[in-house]
């Protein structure tokens, strides 16, 4: 079970940053883009292991943690924004 709460959490955050990161190139906001440029290349080197020895149970559970990270990753940084 902890195993598969760590997947979730890093599919979530990876792709967390990437929908923030989005958010703020498109409005230019460098520190936003620093932050989460750095975030997202760093969880990257941590997932990319993780993920392609994975069961499938962990590859679905892993995804959803990145579709939830989108999801509340653009409204973050909306709030952040404004």
């Amino acid at each position: 079970m902890k195993k598969h709460l760590i997947i979730f959490i890093t599919g979530y955050a990876q792709v967390f940053l990437v929908s923030a990161n989005t958010y703020f190139i498109s409005r230019t906001t460098w520190l936003g883009i620093a932050v989460c440029g750095f975030g997202i290349s760093y969880l990257w080197t941590i997932n990319v292991r993780r993920v392609t020895i994975g069961t499938r149970t962990e590859q679905i559970i892993y995804s959803t943690g990145a579709m939830l990270g989108g999801l509340t990753g653009v409204m973050m940084a909306k709030l952040i924004k404004h």
